[in-house]
């Protein structure tokens, strides 16, 4: 039997209105399965760039921190801050800079009520300009309150009192009292240019080269 206009009209919205139906569904199933895919806890719910932040005490800069970004994340028990692009903590002794940390990435936690943690990585140094002394190392802890910067990694530390190496280092968080831990292969310097020892037990002058030549020519 032949359709009627009016028949193959409502067939044609009948079939318009199931295909629209199938493609909502088909949307909204689709949507909902990948939104039960992502963690949130891995998705930073703030970010910055160029970011620049000061400590002071008596109208006094006590620390300065650069970094070139920050992303902020937040879990059910804690957040943190990680700074991936690199990250610099300046500290000051009066109006001079005293001491300097760089690294490629730092981590800042914030247990709910209970911790805080500052933690940086890859290619650490740590410089103190007042005492002359640098260290570098692969990662460092920084404990804010207890004011106090330690690793456990394996650490060179050079002044103009000598040369140490070893693994494990505390020191205040200026870098003013570092001690290496575990100490290997290092030699001091008992008088700046002059006399040195080194882990062979060896005690010699260092010598003037011109004086060397001239002690030759007299032999």
């Amino acid at each position: 039997m032949a359709k009627s206009d009016g028949q193959r009209a409502i067939i044609r919205a009948a079939a318009v209105f199931l295909a629209a139906a199938a493609f909502v569904f088909h949307s909204c199933s689709t949507g909902t399965e990948v939104a039960d895919q992502v963690d949130m806890s891995s998705v930073p719910r703030q970010t910055g760039d160029s970011i620049f932040a000061t400590q002071s005490l008596n109208g006094e800069t006590t620390l300065r921190m650069e970094a070139a970004r920050m992303e902020k994340y937040e879990t059910d028990t804690s957040s943190y801050e990680l700074f991936p692009a690199g990250f610099d903590v300046y500290t000051y002794k009066g109006s001079d800079i005293e001491t300097h940390i760089h690294a490629k990435v730092a981590k800042h936690t914030d247990v709910k009520g209970k911790e805080e943690k500052w933690e940086v990585f890859g290619d650490v140094v740590i410089t103190n300009f007042i005492n002359g002394q640098r260290m570098e190392t692969d990662t460092l802890y920084w404990d804010r309150f207890g004011h106090r910067i330690f690793t456990h990694c394996f650490v060179k530390m050079s002044s103009p009192q000598g040369y140490m190496q070893g693994y494990g280092m505390e020191s205040d968080e200026m870098a003013r009292n570092a001690q290496i831990l575990r100490p290997f292969d290092s030699f001091s310097r008992l008088a700046e240019d002059s006399t040195y020892v080194d882990t062979a037990n060896f005690v010699g002058p260092i010598l003037d080269p011109s004086k060397i030549e001239t002690t030759l020519k007299a032999k």
